[in-house]
Formats: structure tokens, C-alpha cells, sequence
């Protein structure tokens, strides 16, 4: 277990606030201010500056950060080893996934892993492909499930599975008359899209440029951070987007919205990423393993549910 002090440094220095710092760790703001004292006292250091009814990290406290994500990460490391070594397979798990695998594909892969681990918590952070990257890269998170590939250096990518992305918009939009789209016609109407940052967006920006389509020549009319959002507005007739077949399986059944088919056809991967150096626990080599297994069968089929 790491030292509270540390994990209660931790804790502020990610929010930026005593308040959600006490909060978050269940603790008063009091003894969360009485902490970060006896912290800094103890580094001789000033980790904190204070004013204007808002709290920044100094130099000191950015370098003790860094430390501290090291830290904790390790800590947490040992205790799922120690605990399989029995041969029990127990602990907390922090995951990370984007909002499609997060909403759609994952759910049922972590209630299958609780059932067959019982002892293991998991803990499932939400956000866009980048900044669970991010969270991963900086150790807050053990592993992440993103749409596409890593960028960053520091992370291993494994792709976990494939994915299509279809024109969606509802049945009465000129493109649901369409068999197919090609990459031009997309300029014609206007385009709902995720937001930047989004690894949808990510992909779709590239398949664009690769068939010769600027994506600044869409008519952007909206961004969104969330396929719910989207879902909601593309059903009212304005706009198309386009989205993962795994998101819209019960519009369609509903005959609330309709898909149609790039030409050529958008397949993307979904991977798994992880510190490159990092010695994976029986915890998270057990998961790992499990996830890999698993969305490879849910994304299939997810896309048999669509076509039902």
C-alpha cells in the first residue's frame, strides 16, 4: 500500500482542487489540506501554489506528479501480484475505453470476467481514444481499449478486433435511397461528427484524405461527443453521420435509422493498449487475454444483430 500522503498528492494534483480531491477519497477537505501539508514539510518543498480561489501545480509539484503516477502504479502492480499468488486472480483493474467499446462492445465482456473473477474490481474510465491513451501513457490507467491504433511511443497497441463504419442517417435522408456511398457525395449534406480527439473521427479523416476527400470540405453542421447524441439527432432527418454498425443495431431493428455502405468499405481495428514496459500482473495478463478473446467474438457479433 502506498503511502496516503502520496495518493492523497495524487488526488489534488489531478483535480486541481481540494474539495473533489476530498471527495473522491472520501475524506474532509481539512484532512486532505492537513496532508498535502505534512507532504510538502516532508519533501521540504512547495508542491502547491494557491491564489485567486485556484490551485497549480509549482515545478516540484509536476516532477513529484510524475513520481507519483510511477509510484501508485507499482504499488497497485504488487498487490495483484501478491494476491495471485495463491493462484486467486483478485484486485482492482482501472480500465480505460472509448465511448463506442465503452457503450457497446465491453459491458459484456466485463460482466463475463466479474462472473468468472469475482475477487476482481474493475474500474471502467469513458472518454475519447486520446485521452485514454493519455491516461494510460501516464499510469493512472492499467490498460485501455481505443478505437484504431496508438500514436504514442510509451504504449504497446494490440488489435483486439474490426469494425465497420456505414453512412447512418434516418430512412427518409436522400442517401438512405442510395446502395452505396462513394467519399464525394459526403459534401453534398450536412455531416454530424464526433468530436476532435475522437478516434471515429480519426479514422474517418483519414479514410477521407486517402480517397482524395479534404474532410474541411464536409458540411460540418455539428459535433458530438457522444453516439447517444447523435443517434437522437440523425433520427429527426437532419444530417447523416458515420458511425460504428455495433452502435446503431437497435435503431435499425426500430426502423429509426438506416445504414449504408461505403464504397470502398471503411473496416477499422479496435485495439488494446498498455505500458510497453510495464511486467503485466496475473491480473492483467489474465484480462488481457479474456478482453482479446471476447470482443473478437462481440463485434461479429454485434454486426449479425444489425443485419437481423
Amino acid at each position: 500500500m502506498a503511502d496516503r500522503r502520496l495518493q492523497v498528492f495524487h488526488a489534488v494534483a489531478k483535480h486541481l482542487s481540494f474539495t473533489k480531491a476530498a471527495e473522491a477519497l472520501f475524506m474532509t477537505q481539512p484532512a486532505v489540506t492537513s496532508q498535502i501539508r505534512q507532504f510538502e514539510e516532508h519533501l521540504n518543498t512547495r508542491l502547491f501554489d494557491r491564489g485567486q480561489g485556484r490551485i497549480t501545480l509549482t515545478a516540484a509539484g509536476q516532477v513529484a506528479l510524475d513520481y507519483a503516477e510511477r509510484i501508485l502504479a507499482l504499488s497497485a502492480e504488487m498487490d495483484n501480484r501478491l494476491q495471485s499468488v495463491g493462484g486467486q486472480i483478485a484486485g482492482s483493474l482501472l480500465i480505460g475505453a472509448s465511448t463506442t467499446i465503452a457503450d457497446y462492445l465491453l459491458p459484456q465482456v466485463l460482466g463475463a470476467y466479474k462472473a468468472r473473477h469475482p475477487a476482481v474490481v474493475p474500474q471502467l474510465f469513458v472518454a475519447n481514444s486520446e485521452a485514454v491513451q493519455n491516461r494510460v501513457a501516464e499510469r493512472s490507467l492499467d490498460i485501455g481499449f481505443i478505437e484504431g491504433d496508438s500514436h504514442l511511443p510509451l504504449l504497446a497497441a494490440d488489435v483486439c478486433c474490426t469494425d465497420e463504419l456505414q453512412v447512418t442517417c434516418a430512412p427518409s435522408h436522400p442517401l438512405a435511397r442510395l446502395a452505396c456511398v462513394v467519399p464525394g457525395a459526403l459534401t453534398h449534406h450536412p455531416h454530424i461528427s464526433r468530436e476532435p480527439g475522437s478516434g471515429t473521427r480519426e479514422v474517418i479523416d483519414h479514410y477521407l484524405q486517402t480517397a482524395g476527400v479534404a474532410p474541411d470540405t464536409l458540411q460540418r453542421a455539428m459535433e458530438l461527443g457522444s453516439p447517444e447524441a447523435m443517434k437522437g439527432l440523425l433520427a429527426t432527418g437532419f444530417g447523416y453521420a458515420i458511425m460504428s454498425r455495433a452502435t446503431v443495431a437497435n435503431e435499425i431493428r426500430l426502423g429509426q435509422l438506416v445504414q449504408i455502405p461505403l464504397a470502398p468499405r471503411l473496416i477499422r481495428s479496435m485495439s488494446v493498449v498498455y505500458p510497453k514496459e510495464r511486467i503485466h500482473s496475473q491480473l492483467m495478463s489474465s484480462f488481457l487475454g479474456f478482453a482479446k478473446q471476447h470482443l473478437g467474438a462481440a463485434a461479429p457479433a454485434a454486426k449479425q444483430r444489425a443485419r437481423a
